[in-house]
């Protein structure tokens, strides 16, 4: 199951009676008024300690001290906040190293939230606890050995108070942003999932829960698919005992009672490959495993619109997930095929590996024919290449439309979520003309991330698009100060973020 710590909100303390003690220093070693007078029976202890453990205060550094004399608490953890100003990107970090430093025996937590030179504000206070929250998270509802309680990892179920001057204004502000957490986490817990639990017909039932929001949620089987000519996707599927499906989801956050509003909407189209075998061409067996996260993208689209309808965002959103898997069975496609998609267009099928992009196809055009959207932004764990390219540490962004792209990446760097702009280009686009057909799915070795982003351009006809290739950043990234999981949610803060910048009714 997916753990939650239990986060309360309170005036500060006189004195803390037990349980776990975490305070806040500049690089002075310098606390708050509030966090002073609790540690007043144990006055000198934080400068003691630090100096036997070389601790300067620096942001995110942490000094943990067992049974502090003087102190009724169990423990102190002295937490330092540097010299600088502090952005929302540090307080995310902050929350994931306290958590971090929390034990799993661990009951009752008080942060006394302050700041030598001041309050932190309640935004801040809620981004602290967002990084709490998503530190915490754990996939382990397989495990039948549950893990030693006192172990050194971050608590499960603990009861964290959170202290600060403002106590009610921090929790209205936590309640905005909470839906963000669990946004993450749902996408989080799609990513984590075994494929033989979650097949397209599996994802799109757990899509469907989000109506519970509010949301309007649309099942399309292959029948339905086959009538509207998405052959592109329906072929990838073909060598599955899993049948496709593709879910339209929709927040009419813009339209209250009464109200018809005419704004188009924003449109976010997700890769849910929720196994990729590689088919006919199939992938070589070290790690084929980690092909389950495929659909990472997809998992990404459903977290979002889980926090949009959650915390009833003022915009109007379509997500749509295109759900196949891609086996190598008698009936699998086969290099030499060519289908016809949705558009129109005819693909000539090179390699059956290059399975997410004739998916994604037919989403981008039934959502650019369906729903005339004022953008649409797609996500994809779609090449090796990108990884090659930038790692994990940027998301490949390609875009049509300038404006688009430089708002993705402002929200990219307020949030963590980094994306890195790469080319487009006519020369490029030659790559994948084919011989007997409109196009070919694959356009060789070279700039391999950039060919594929081509061939998704030639489905989104002229509507402001951008596709992120999170191949190297959607599924089992290195783990973070906010994330310990091999499947990080990535991408849901980054377009909520996005929503809320730009989209949003203010």
């Amino acid at each position: 199951m997916s753990h939650m710590p239990k986060i309360t909100f309170a005036k500060p303390p006189a004195a803390v009676e037990d349980g776990i003690l975490v305070v806040f220093v500049d690089d002075r070693l310098e606390a708050g008024p509030a966090a002073r007078a609790v540690l007043e029976p144990a006055a000198g202890l934080i400068a003691r300690a630090a100096a036997a453990a070389r601790f300067k205060g620096k942001l995110a550094a942490t000094l943990d001290v067992l049974a502090p004399a003087g102190l009724a608490a169990e423990r102190l953890i002295v937490v330092g906040l540097g010299a600088a100003e502090l952005k929302p990107a540090d307080l995310l970090k902050l929350g994931g190293k306290v958590m971090a430093r929390l034990p799993a025996a661990a009951k009752e937590v008080t942060v006394v939230l302050e700041r030598p030179g001041g309050e932190f504000t309640p935004a801040d206070i809620a981004e602290f606890a967002l990084g709490l929250t998503l530190r915490a998270y754990a996939f382990d509802r397989y495990k039948t050995k549950k893990k030693d309680e006192d172990e050194e990892e971050g608590p499960s179920r603990a009861r964290v108070t959170l202290a600060c001057a403002d106590d009610g204004a921090a929790k209205k502000a936590w309640r905005a942003r909470e839906p963000v957490a669990n946004g993450v986490i749902l996408a989080r817990d799609l990513v984590n999932e075994p494929p033989n639990v979650l097949h397209p017909p599996e994802f799109a039932h757990r899509a469907e829960a989000l109506t519970k929001l509010g949301v309007e949620v649309e099942v399309l089987d292959p029948k339905a698919m086959r009538k509207l000519g998405m052959n592109a996707l329906l072929g990838v599927a073909q060598g599955s005992q899993h049948e496709a499906r593709l879910v339209v989801m929709r927040w009419k956050g813009t339209q209250g009672e009464g109200k018809q509003n005419e704004s188009k909407p924003v449109a976010f189209v997700g890769k849910g490959v929720t196994f990729d075998s590689g088919g006919i061409s199939i992938k070589p067996a070290a790690s084929m495993e980690e092909m389950k996260g495929d659909m990472a993208g997809a998992a990404c689209v459903v977290g979002l619109m889980h926090a949009l309808a959650a915390r009833k965002a003022k915009v109007d959103a379509v997500g749509v997930i295109g759900l196949v898997e891609n086996m190598p069975d008698a009936e699998a496609q086969r290099p030499g095929d060519i289908v016809k998609s949705m558009s129109g267009q005819t693909i000539e099928i090179i390699n059956t590996d290059a399975e997410g992009r004739l998916v994604l196809a037919d989403a981008l055009w039934y959502v650019k024919d369906r729903f005339k959207p004022a953008a649409i932004i797609d996500l994809a764990t779609l090449t090796g290449a990108i990884l090659v390219a930038l790692g994990h540490e940027h998301a490949g962004l390609f875009a049509n439309d300038d404006t688009l792209a430089d708002r993705l990446l402002a929200a990219g760097l307020a949030t963590g979520e980094r994306l890195w702009r790469m080319p487009l280009g006519s020369d490029y686009d030659k790559l994948i003309d084919s011989k007997f057909a409109d196009m070919k799915n694959t356009g060789g070795r070279n700039a391999g991330s950039i060919t594929a982003a081509q061939f998704l351009q030639r489905f989104v006809d002229g509507t402001p698009w951008a596709h992120l290739d999170i191949a190297g950043t959607g599924m089992g990234a290195p783990a973070s100060d906010i994330n310990k999981s091999w499947g990080p949610g990535w991408g849901v803060r980054l377009l909520d973020r996005l929503i809320a910048d730009v989209y949003e009714e203010k």
